[in-house]
């Protein structure tokens, strides 16, 4: 008889051994994917980061190129008027000669 106590016992203690075994193997996983997490979080944070600065950068260039054809588009206005072949008319249109547009060109 106390045999089958002392095998209730030994297998409540082996069960309660594995119960602990996997908690704390448990954990340390969780643990892992949180470090892992965390890995993954500051990588996306740096590669937000950089996303921005370069969105930031294009907007800038974007803005210079902008700045840029307006002024290509008001030299080729004063062009325009100084050349004795081309007609401007009072609402901005132009009419150039012939000659005009091989001037431009060379």
């Amino acid at each position: 008889m106390w045999w089958i106590i002392l095998i209730v016992v030994i297998v409540i203690v082996v069960l309660a051994a594995l119960w602990f075994i996997s908690r704390r193997a448990q954990a340390r996983k969780l643990e892992e994917q949180r470090g892992e997490a965390r890995q993954l979080r500051g990588a996306a944070e740096q590669q937000s980061a950089k996303a921005e600065e370069r969105m930031s950068l294009a907007e800038e260039q974007a803005q210079q190129a902008r700045a840029d054809k307006a002024a290509a588009d008001e030299r080729l206005r004063k062009a325009d008027e100084v050349d004795p072949d081309v007609e401007v008319d009072d609402g901005g249109d132009v009419d150039r000669g012939p000659d005009a547009e091989r001037d431009r060109t060379s």
